[in-house]
């Protein structure tokens, strides 16, 4: 596959691009996101589903500005596909050989189960969940791909989208109307017969303007909408609020973007129809969707649509991109789950904190890259950042906090209470800091011992054929957890 490649998707509301580059054979860091509200199929079902000719010159003219930017930035490969709106159009060629023949762009239009198919690639792999329906709402349809043990078993479309429930029956005020058609619709699901999952993944526009609403009524401490999750029925009257609102000025209150304005409702009254037919108790809201899922189709065509066991596309691009050696990396990295396995009597931390310990290890000193002095706080603004895919906000968040205290004090209340809900306890806390500290003491020389740990008591012996000065005057400044000693030999 190209290294840089650009993917293009266009929906009946929205037309976005993403470019993605390759740092190595699986992992990739997004180099562009760009928006337009073409609003493609504004019109279109008032009109028999045709598309309007306003709506497609926008359409083409914003074609036009995605590709000038995908050329400026080198791709090599630009796949374009098209959803609901222009797969229903009976006028739909005509835009498609109109921009064939003037900007040389092949436009894939794919069918709902495909458009179902990519959405759940994506959320299976960039999102830390095995088990799950997603639910992709549209200006057209809207998709669901139903995943068990981390396997997709079904994808499915629906003719429920945002744009044309507001033509065909909120401008009309026919909101009892509109509920019997979403109902109608959602028998194709009860038909399945399939067990349906108690949690959500949200996709699209209208979740992630819905999760920053949340977000900011909770006053959640991260500002990151992917993989941010609630509970549905603790969120209803919210939702119901966004539904019935009168003016844009509720709306705004509401803590919805003026951008959003002309379909949240819409989008909220078909989200909130879905979860309470399906009976969803759980809801994660997904940054990732059919553009995400055209590339890794496309990357991990070879390997059955799934990452390798135990790999990270994230950590594994932060590394390509910023580590500074890569033997001592994996050397950071194994020393790291020593120190864990040794100590577990005392601290009894579980093996989810032990992979945290690890991939703090291993990203420890990506921050030195912009400013050695400041190593920390910037690898600290990297990780809350950086880390995007398949991790929980609590992962990542405590992994961004094991390196931020890896140094010779422990962290106090006071170090964690910004961000103290998404943080396993202080006491845990203390343990992950300690080790991280005492791992990057142990290998500060980057001499990459062999050590052995063994624990006696509450005495953690460490060995080694020969320990520096260095290595010996730096660990008696490190602060113990209580009842922890150490003895070198």
């Amino acid at each position: 596959m190209a290294k840089i490649t650009t993917i293009i998707d266009i929906g009946s509301n929205s037309m976005r691009m993403v470019v993605f580059q390759k740092s190595s054979r699986f992992a990739f860091h997004l180099l562009n996101e760009t928006k337009s509200r073409v609003k493609i199929s504004e019109g279109c079902y008032e009109n028999g589903g045709n598309l309007q000719e306003i709506p497609l010159n926008r359409a083409f003219n914003s074609l036009k500005s995605f590709l000038k930017i995908a050329h400026s930035l080198k791709s090599r490969k630009i796949i374009c596909v098209a959803t609901s709106a222009l797969r229903d159009a009976p006028n739909a060629k005509t835009f498609l050989n109109r921009v064939k023949s003037d900007l040389n762009l092949n436009i894939k239009v794919i069918d709902g189960e495909k458009e179902a198919f990519y959405g759940g690639v994506a959320a299976v792999n960039l999102l830390h969940q095995n088990e799950f329906v997603t639910i992709d709402i549209g200006g057209g349809s809207t998709e669901f791909s139903f995943i068990k043990n981390g396997k997709i078993q079904k994808s499915i479309s629906l003719n429920i989208g945002t744009v044309r429930i507001k033509e065909l029956y909120f401008s009309k005020n026919h909101i009892k109307e509109a509920k019997e058609y979403i109902l109608k619709q959602l028998q194709e699901i009860k038909a399945l017969n399939l067990e349906i999952p108690f949690v959500a993944v949200g996709i699209g526009g209208t979740v992630r303007a819905l999760g920053k609403a949340i977000m900011q009524k909770e006053k959640y401490p991260l500002d990151v909408i992917h993989g941010f999750t609630y509970n549905y029925e603790e969120q209803k009257s919210l939702f119901e609020q966004i539904i019935y609102a009168k003016h844009t000025d509720d709306l705004k209150e509401l803590g919805i973007k003026k951008d959003r304005f002309d379909t949240i409702c819409e989008g909220t009254f078909i989200f909130d129809t879905i979860l309470e037919t399906l009976d969803i108790q759980k809801v994660i809201t997904s940054g990732v969707g059919v553009r995400e899922g055209v590339y890794l189709t496309d990357i991990l065509r070879t390997s059955n649509y799934r990452f390798p066991a135990n790999f990270n596309p994230s950590v594994k691009s932060l590394l390509d991109r910023f580590e500074l050696d890569s033997k001592q990396t994996a050397y950071f990295g194994n020393n790291a789950g020593k120190i864990f396995d040794a100590l577990k009597p005392l601290h009894q931390l579980s093996s989810k904190n032990r992979i945290f310990l690890i991939i703090a290890s291993k990203l420890h000193s990506i921050g030195s890259t912009l400013n050695f002095y400041k190593s920390n706080d910037n690898t600290f603004d990297f990780i809350l950042n950086g880390l995007n895919y398949e991790f929980l906000h609590s992962s990542r968040v405590t992994v961004a906090h094991i390196i931020k205290f890896s140094k010779k004090t422990l962290p106090k209340h006071k170090d964690i209470v910004e961000y103290e809900a998404l943080l396993p306890t202080l006491e845990e806390l203390q343990w992950l800091s300690f080790m991280i500290s005492l791992n990057l003491c142990l290998n500060q020389d980057y001499s990459r011992l062999k050590y052995e740990y063994i624990l006696k008591n509450n005495t953690l012996i460490i060995k080694a054929d020969e320990i520096s000065y260095l290595v010996q005057s730096t660990l008696d400044k490190i602060e113990l957890p209580s009842n922890l000693e150490l003895q070198l030999f």
